[in-house]
């Protein structure tokens, strides 16, 4: 069956980050793929730039900058008369906004779709997974966007429980929001990689990827590793942030300082290299209650997105059981009470001294995402969503 796609977030500025629905236009014959992206976006933190976005058309699948309004707040984003001219024209069959469930962007999508008459089914993605409230006139917001919402798309278990306490009775579908890129992430030996870290054969090495920071658990993990004087492992710290000379100085304290490696800015292309030199790749999240935003307190791991590309790599993954985390690995790797750094170095030693269970956990975990995580998996998922809404 032909159908047309119509799919806007910020998200998609970055080309990278549209290799899934790529591989969606590429599905079957008659599947179209607009992304509509805003014109101009500051995504601030470290790129400290204003982007703009270039129109793309690749036949099926193109990118189609629309002017916006609000440009680095993703609730407050919403697009120019330009959309209604693209939504006319297309008249797409989905629509699916990545903006969360009280974004204005999605409210005005579900407008339009009622105005112009197009009929399609609305649909909007999630990565939320705490409970919060709201107060007026959010309230009413996130209330017309679910009453209105055919179907959802929540990156987390956590996040589709919240919308069923919020009462939304319709379809949610449970999957992240991008795929790993399995040309890049897979497995390869990397001697020259390890030898110019300092790695010697014998050593075995727990690696992280991510930022520093509390509630990713790196203290919790040098805590572990102090536990461990007598095993020959090394730490490799891929990341930067505001924890690194706390972490610095523990691990001066732990005497432990030389058996670590911070690796900082490394290009996204070449990660893969750094993963395929770990033995493990440990994701020790920590849920947090600190964190305060207009409507909810706290912070949990969404999904782990490192954790499938490790395992992409046959590289055995620990990880705690914050949010996402053990759903993500499920049986194919190791997993222990967040904040427990006796558990974190019981996992390592597992690995250590039996090289065959870690083997079996980096197979398994390279079938779990070849099955479910590569974009064409993801893609072929979210058609499958797709084709239950229109034909339900």
């Amino acid at each position: 069956m032909s159908m047309k796609i119509l799919v806007a977030s910020h998200t998609y500025i970055v080309d990278l980050n549209c290799e899934k629905l790529r591989a969606l236009s590429q599905l079957e014959p008659d599947i179209e793929v607009t992304v509509v992206v805003p014109k101009r976006w500051q995504p601030g933190g470290v790129q400290n730039r204003n982007i703009e976005t270039q129109y793309r058309d690749e036949g099926k699948f193109r990118i189609v900058p629309i002017s916006n309004f609000s440009q680095n707040h993703q609730g407050l984003l919403t697009f120019g008369f330009d959309l209604i001219s693209l939504m006319r024209q297309f008249r797409p069959q989905i629509i699916q906004v990545e903006q969360g469930s009280r974004s204005l962007s999605y409210a005005q999508m579900i407008t339009l779709n009622k105005l112009l008459g197009l009929k399609a089914k609305n649909i909007f993605f999630t990565w939320w997974n705490l409970p919060y409230a709201l107060n007026f006139p959010i309230d009413l917001l996130e209330k017309y966007n679910l009453q209105n919402s055919h179907g959802i798309i929540s990156g987390n278990q956590d996040g589709a429980e919240i919308l069923r306490q919020r009462g939304f009775q319709g379809s949610i579908k449970v999957m992240p929001q991008l795929g790993v890129d399995e040309s890049v992430f897979k497995p390869q030996s990397q001697p020259e990689l390890a030898k110019e870290l300092g790695i010697q054969e014998d050593e075995f090495v727990v690696g992280f990827v991510g930022r520093f920071v509390q509630e990713k658990g790196l203290l919790t993990l040098l805590e572990a590793l102090a536990l461990l004087p007598d095993k020959p492992w090394k730490l490799l710290l891929l990341g930067r942030g505001a924890l690194k000379s706390e972490l610095i100085n523990k691990a001066t304290e732990k005497k432990i300082k030389d058996k670590i490696i911070f690796r900082e800015s490394v290009p996204h292309d070449q990660v893969a290299q750094y993963i395929n030199v770990m033995n493990t790749l440990v994701l020790p999240s920590e849920t947090s209650y600190k964190f305060k935003t207009i409507s909810s307190v706290g912070w949990k791991e969404q999904f782990g997105h490192v954790l499938i590309e490790a395992m992409a790599c046959q590289v055995p993954v620990i990880g705690s059981n914050s949010g996402e985390i053990p759903h993500v690995i499920e049986n194919a790797g190791l997993i222990f009470p967040e904040g427990d750094a006796k558990a974190i170095a019981d996992c390592i030693v597992q690995l250590i001294e039996k090289p065959d269970l870690a083997q079996n956990l980096g197979e398994m975990g390279y079938q779990k995402v070849m099955a479910q995580y590569t974009n064409k998996a993801l893609a072929k998922q979210q058609l499958e969503f797709y084709q239950e809404l229109v034909n339900g």
